[in-house]
């Protein structure tokens, strides 16, 4: 390929990301791909599967809304039952949000879909290509997130 300007790499990457994003998305559970569960509450149902329990201003930060925002979208995952708010067992002022094992049983089933789809999609591809990929991605997240 040969080489490219960066505005028309710019160009090439919002060809290619919506379509990305469509096909990726066709992929993943139903609960996801029919709408039923929204990216934004995988995200914080991941963040949750990972922490114990947390603030809902502590998702407000990992999502990069507002305290306001975050909890809309923890009342849709409370009113799904995928997660719950629980009081802080050493200040009951403070109210937690903690995966429920419903939400676990997703998360366990996304996680598994998108492993499948990772395998099925970069098995297509040479190793090389894939660790060219990962590093990339690896750097691009780096940036992101500040590190």
């Amino acid at each position: 390929m040969a080489a490219l300007s960066l505005p028309d790499f710019a160009d090439r990457m919002n060809e290619l990301m919506p379509v990305l994003m469509k096909e990726f998305a066709h992929m993943q559970p139903q609960e996801i791909y029919k709408g039923k569960v929204t990216m934004p509450q995988v995200l914080i149902l991941q963040h949750l599967n990972i922490k114990d329990s947390v603030k809902m201003t502590d998702i407000a930060r990992f999502m990069k809304v507002s305290t306001a925002a975050a909890t809309g979208i923890v009342d849709r995952l409370v009113k799904s039952g995928y997660v719950d708010r629980v009081f802080d067992q050493r200040d009951r002022r403070i109210i937690r949000v903690q995966i429920t094992p419903k939400g676990l049983a997703l998360m366990k089933k996304v996680f598994s879909e998108r492993r499948k789809m990772v395998i099925e999609i970069f098995g297509r591809v040479s190793q090389r290509d894939r660790q060219d990929y990962l590093r990339v991605l690896m750097r691009i997240k780096g940036m992101l997130s500040g590190g």
